[in-house]
């Protein structure tokens, strides 16, 4: 049955290694990516080749009002018919940066922004032409459990505060710093995997929430702000890593990505799923509280950028 997919982050990297493996083995999706630029343009080319249904919507991740743009357009294309049913959603593009004072257009703190805000007004604005059975998915990261089994000590582990202060620049001490950098990173996959767990609570039965866990998965472009030094040994030291159990290759993380979003790997809403396995995530990660709490602060600071789309 013809269906749409949405997907961020299928540019490069484990995103348009899954963005490959969705369109050779769900023939009947219509992949719609989110991309920036001129880039959408050679996406769809590329993506397209062979017959493969692919086009795409312009958007910024990092401002909230181009989001808001790019998901009204989406509903609309869905409302006039030029679009099959809508049956996923895949939140993959993540940013990690070195310090915890990049703010975007809207105020807020750029992590944040994009691994948290885009993604939840994409879900928001999009959660009522959804066909079921229909799956989202989240990227996520392992970096949530902050110990060193699961980062090698690469990354600190989520400082959780009230939303509003992890909304803002500064959220961390010495935030000029690399180490506020990645923990912003980290704290912000803690929040997806809050998020994750409301939309399993809140959205309607057949629409599931699935969170996905990459690994570590040297050679991607999330490292790209660090310093040369850190690009240096991501793109030529720890690749190596990918011959033992530390480390995920690409084409094996774009490959689990894509059975998550297939429903391959067979996930009930809610799961973190582990790479080809649904697994625990934290325990810190199981919070009904923080969970309701970051809801209801997403909501009010997309509230303007739906209402404002809602309108046209």
């Amino acid at each position: 049955m013809n269906h749409t997919i949405v997907m961020t982050g299928a540019s490069r990297g484990i995103g348009r290694v899954a963005a490959e493996h969705i369109l050779r083995r769900s023939p009947d999706a219509h992949l719609r990516v989110v991309a920036r630029g001129s880039s959408g343009a050679r996406l769809v080319a590329e993506l397209g080749a062979g017959g493969h249904r692919v086009s795409y919507v312009a958007a910024d991740l990092g401002s909230l009002e181009s989001v808001g743009s790019a998901a009204i357009g989406i509903r609309d294309r869905l409302d006039r018919g030029e679009l099959p049913p809508l049956r996923g959603f895949v939140g993959n593009a993540g940013i990690q940066y070195t310090n915890a004072l990049t703010e975007g257009p809207e105020g807020f703190e750029s992590t944040f922004a994009v691994n948290v805000l885009a993604n939840h007004l994409f879900v928001r604005l999009l959660r009522d032409r959804f066909a079921a059975p229909a799956r989202i998915v989240i990227t996520v990261s392992d970096t949530h459990f902050g110990d060193f089994r699961h980062n090698l000590g690469m990354v600190p582990g989520p400082v959780w505060k009230s939303p509003d202060v992890l909304a803002r620049t500064g959220a961390f001490p010495e935030p000029h710093t690399t180490a506020a950098g990645r923990t912003a990173y980290s704290t912000s996959k803690l929040a997806a995997l809050y998020l994750v767990h409301e939309y399993a609570r809140r959205l309607p039965a057949g629409i599931d929430a699935v969170a996905y866990n990459l690994g570590f998965v040297p050679g991607t472009r999330l490292a790209r702000n660090a310093d040369p030094v850190s690009r240096f040994a991501m793109r030529r030291v720890l690749p190596a890593l990918t011959l033992t159990p530390f480390a995920t290759g690409r084409s094996a993380a774009g490959r689990c990505l894509a059975d998550v979003v297939l429903g391959t790997t067979r996930a009930p809403t809610g799961s973190y799923v582990d790479r080809a396995r649904v697994a625990r995530s934290s325990r810190e990660s199981y919070d009904p509280q923080r969970e309701a709490e970051l809801r209801a602060a997403a909501e009010q600071f997309t509230e303007a950028h739906a209402a404002r789309t809602d309108a046209r």
